[in-house]
């Protein structure tokens, strides 16, 4: 079912779609610098681009939750972003023993 759709949630929804595609292109520019590993930075940045993605299909669905899949693709973009966060600070924390 779709709900109706403002302009202003339609709007706010590409703004943050274009802040994630942002975000995951300066992951690749510049995480190297920032001793982030190759593999991680382009699994973020590659789940940076599909959450940024379902941002444009959420601003035309009206809700983040529906359609269902709608709701798992999100879920699972989140999984990842915190599972890579937790690999960061162990391999952070592994850096700094050395």
């Amino acid at each position: 079912m779709s709900l109706a759709v403002s302009t202003f949630f339609r709007n706010s929804n590409y703004a943050e779609a274009g802040l994630w595609f942002a975000v995951a292109i300066l992951l690749l520019l510049f995480g190297r610098r920032w001793k982030i590993a190759t593999r991680n930075r382009v699994i973020l940045a590659i789940t940076l681009v599909a959450f940024g993605l379902s941002d444009i299909v959420e601003a035309h669905a009206g809700a983040w939750w529906d359609p269902w899949w709608l709701l798992v693709w999100k879920g699972v973009c989140v999984v990842i972003f915190l599972v890579s966060v937790v690999r960061l600070v162990r391999a952070k924390k592994s850096l700094s023993r050395r």
